[in-house]
């Protein structure tokens, strides 16, 4: 395909030892020698490929030297676009880096649009839609175990699979044609059916696992939304800052000190956690309390984990009750904290309460039963192991609705099939699984989703 030359800032803005300029397209290489100046004054048209070449930056209209860099020279098709590529490494402050992408765009660059040198790497055929979205998934990874599962994805594991399954259904595609194209003989219908059975159900089986990993990928991806609840002054900010490690939250003896959501990602072994901090829920007079009440109740109906805090020195209130109740049907942990203090608590009132839900007693002033507590929540949504290197985990919200609607269509197929519903209706089915899954790698997706998909990319990725 061709395309212009583009150029950005790939590094993160601010000041830095390092910062990036890229470009990439079939004019690069001669965008760049018509601003770099080296000691050899050898132009970078006659240098080879995969090269680094010390210099200055200069502007061609004034001949000031605008910068000192090291610039890296990559030709295409061994690059991550496919495309020529030159990457102008200067410091890192923000005066220099906007200098020099300001004198590539004089000098017949186009600024890149969020995510097009991924875009391009994804149309020159380097990547696959799912390895693209992977790129973003690394980037925004929260712990090692999300960052494996990403670059697993990245280097293809997740495509290749999804290239199998739909090369399986095309060959049951191909002998379904077969079939229709010539009716009048029997022996055809009679191989047809038996072979498209086997693959879609083996299709059909292979999508049910990948559905399988789909919860604890998607935390994987996105952490797992957990709200610590609880009446005030049970210690709700002590868990959140002994589980952060670090002081986020206000803790002292007076009640409803936490008047405001506070959040805050942490690492409980390699699950991410988009943890937050509620205003203890209670009836209340304070205004201002009382709305950091209302936002507490909001976010508990939409938490993937709670962590319902009680006081181990105070027996249950009727407000602990009427949380019990509001947490009922959720993923809840009990944890009773202030144990280093006597006892005043039910305990068998509390597992009455909680059935068969997780309870963890902590001391947090002590710093004991943290370990216990993330060993609870590790077990409740990965069963205390995540083999993120030996599984393919579908963590992408896209690719699990298409898996979804895959694993439907394929089903109907197969359900046809057994009810000997003429093959012509049961393609249908068949082909529109193999379109589904087309739409995962993006073999069949159009160009509205890929603009909204690579619009969420930064600028210079």
């Amino acid at each position: 395909m061709e395309f212009d030359t583009i150029a950005a800032i790939s590094t993160p803005s601010g000041e830095g030892a390092i910062a990036i300029v890229r470009l990439s397209g079939p004019e690069a290489v001669a965008i760049a020698d018509r601003l770099f100046r080296a000691p050899s004054a050898k132009a970078l048209a006659e240098q080879a490929s995969h090269t680094i070449h010390y210099g200055h930056i200069e502007d061609p209209a004034t001949k000031e030297t605008a910068e000192e860099v090291m610039v890296a020279l990559m030709r295409a098709p061994k690059t991550f676009t496919r495309e020529d590529v030159v990457e102008i490494n200067c410091h890192g402050g923000i005066v220099s880096v906007n200098r020099v992408l300001s004198l590539a765009l004089r000098a017949g660059a186009r600024l890149a649009e969020p995510g097009e040198f991924t875009k391009r790497a994804f149309l020159n055929g380097r990547i696959d839609l799912s390895q693209a979205e992977a790129v973003m998934d690394l980037i925004r990874a929260k712990t090692d175990r999300a960052m494996d599962v990403a670059l697993t994805q990245m280097e293809g594991r997740l495509s290749r699979l999804i290239s199998s399954l739909r090369q399986a259904l095309l060959e049951s595609i191909a002998q379904m044609e077969v079939n229709i194209d010539y009716p009048e003989y029997d022996d055809v219908e009679e191989m047809t059916r038996p072979m498209m059975l086997e693959k879609a159900q083996w299709v059909q089986s292979e999508i049910a696992k990948l559905l399988q990993t789909s919860q604890q990928g998607k935390i994987l991806r996105e952490g797992l939304s957990t709200v610590i609840i609880g009446r005030p002054n049970v210690g709700k900010s002590s868990l959140l800052n002994s589980l952060v490690q670090e002081n986020k939250a206000i803790v002292t003896e007076i009640a409803g000190t936490t008047r405001d959501i506070i959040e805050e990602y942490v690492n409980v072994r390699g699950v991410p956690l988009r943890l937050v901090d509620t205003a203890g829920i209670r009836e209340t007079e304070d205004i201002v309390e009382r709305i950091g009440v209302e936002r507490s109740r909001k976010v508990l109906k939409e938490a993937d984990l709670i962590l319902y805090v009680l006081n181990y020195a105070e027996a249950l209130t009727e407000e602990d009750l009427l949380l019990f109740e509001a947490v009922r049907d959720m993923n809840y942990i009990v944890v009773i904290n202030k144990t280093d203090l006597p006892q005043q608590i039910d305990l068998d009132q509390v597992k009455e309460l909680t059935s068969d839900k997780r309870l963890v007693t902590t001391s947090l002033i002590e710093e004991e039963g943290i370990d216990q507590l993330e060993e609870a929540i590790a077990e409740l949504f990965f069963e205390g192991e995540i083999e993120a290197g030996d599984m393919t985990y579908v963590s992408n919200v896209r690719h699990i609705s298409l898996l979804h609607q895959a694993h439907q269509t394929i089903s109907d197929a197969i359900s046809a099939a057994e009810m000997d519903v003429p093959v012509d209706m049961i393609q249908i089915d068949v082909t529109r699984t193999w379109e589904i899954l087309g739409e995962i790698i993006g073999d069949t997706a159009d160009d509205g989703l890929l603009n909204q998909l690579f619009s969420q990319f930064c600028l210079g990725k």
